[in-house]
């Protein structure tokens, strides 16, 4: 019977549109959860407070609810149609991360989680919860534990059948479900995603510190992004592929085949200087449904103008420029930094004469820097 109800919710699971779905102990995951409170004491976790609030809640399924038996762990395959990396070399474009290039995910599979939830509370008679990367749930540790893949030596879930490219999501039920095999690593003494990293955010081997990760200092980060990462964050405007990209179990993955995953045209590699120009109410037309959206304007603009300060086009100084006027402070002072890079020495300090006028204590530091 309980043979049964699991190939039955694995049937409901794939015409639901997942690609893999595995079950496992709530209990499996112990060990990943005192590596998380470890994490969490080293501050890598930057200024992600979310994730240090109620940490034993996430170390463990039962702390979260006391009833759960059985965690069912899915994944949706949103694999590339194009190298992610190609992008980098255009450096008058901006790099979106694969995931952010269509609709959000959340919302995406969370319908579908509701859906499978609903058959299974009916099928069997149970209590269901979903969850999918919004509550203080582990899901990568409990991927590897049911099977769907294992986490790498960049801390991402890597899967022998789809390579890097997996959404994951989680439903928790008091149902008794048969367990899967957790996967094993196989990731060996290769070192690609460490070593491409542009800045150096792994210190070790399954260990990140997310205040040096690109897709922490563009996404996360709700301040200036530091001097010291600058240089680095190139053209990614939103997120970083790098060490996703590089990994070889992607020559198995596939193109997802999810319509509303699929990349935009319009975010496949937009122009900065048509991002630039974009005053809040073209950001939210232009990322609507998208998982850019929630950053909102300023920061996204901020992200830009890192990126023509490291494009070394020229033509690129007037839209910092313009940008020097900016209403929002953390645009003002990445235009300033970007006209740093761009501007020639007497351009910049004709322009410096803005510095006087400056009330932002942080961009008129930016000011000072670029003079010296």
């Amino acid at each position: 019977m309980r043979d049964d109800l699991k190939q039955a919710l694995i049937e409901q699971a794939r015409t639901l549109g997942f690609d893999c779905v595995g079950v496992t102990d709530p209990g499996a995951t112990a060990k990943a959860g005192q590596y998380f409170l470890e994490f969490l004491s080293t501050g890598g976790h930057g200024d992600m407070d979310w994730l240090a609030a109620n940490p034993q809640r996430r170390s463990d399924p039962r702390n979260l609810w006391a009833s759960v038996r059985s965690v069912i762990m899915l994944g949706v395959n949103y694999g590339p149609d194009e190298d992610p990396l190609s992008i980098l070399q255009q450096r008058s474009r901006g790099a979106i991360s694969v995931y952010a290039q269509g609709d959000d995910y959340h919302d995406v599979i969370k319908k579908r989680l509701k859906a499978l939830a609903r058959w299974l509370a009916a099928t069997a008679v149970c209590e269901v919860k979903v969850f999918v990367d919004t509550a203080a749930v582990m899901e990568k540790p409990l991927a590897q534990a049911a099977g769907l893949g294992w986490q790498g030596k960049h801390t991402n879930l890597v899967s022998r059948e789809f390579g890097s490219w997996l959404f994951l999501g989680a439903i928790f039920t008091d149902a008794d479900l048969p367990r899967d095999e957790p996967d094993t690593d196989h990731c060996g003494s290769c070192r690609s995603c460490l070593d491409i990293c542009p800045t150096a955010a792994f210190p070790a081997p399954y260990k990140l510190d997310a205040r040096r990760c690109i897709s922490y200092l563009t996404i996360e980060n709700k301040g200036p992004i530091p001097h010291e990462f600058r240089k680095a964050i190139g053209n990614r405007i939103y997120g970083c592929d790098d060490c996703l990209a590089v990994c070889p179990w992607n020559k198995f993955a596939r193109v997802g085949h999810e319509a509303k995953l699929s990349a935009r045209a319009a975010l496949r590699a937009p122009e900065l200087s048509s991002l630039a120009r974009l005053d809040d109410a073209a950001f939210r037309s232009l990322f609507s449904k998208s998982p850019v959206k929630r950053i909102g304007r300023d920061r996204f603009i901020r992200n830009v103008l890192i990126a023509i300060g490291n494009s070394n086009d020229a033509s690129l100084a007037s839209e910092a420029e313009r940008l020097l006027a900016d209403a929002s402070p953390i645009v003002r002072g990445a235009a300033v930094w970007a006209l740093s890079q761009l501007a020639g020495r007497d351009r910049f300090a004709a322009l410096a004469c803005n510095a006087a006028a400056e009330t932002d204590e942080g961009v008129h530091a930016e000011w000072i820097a670029g003079r010296s």
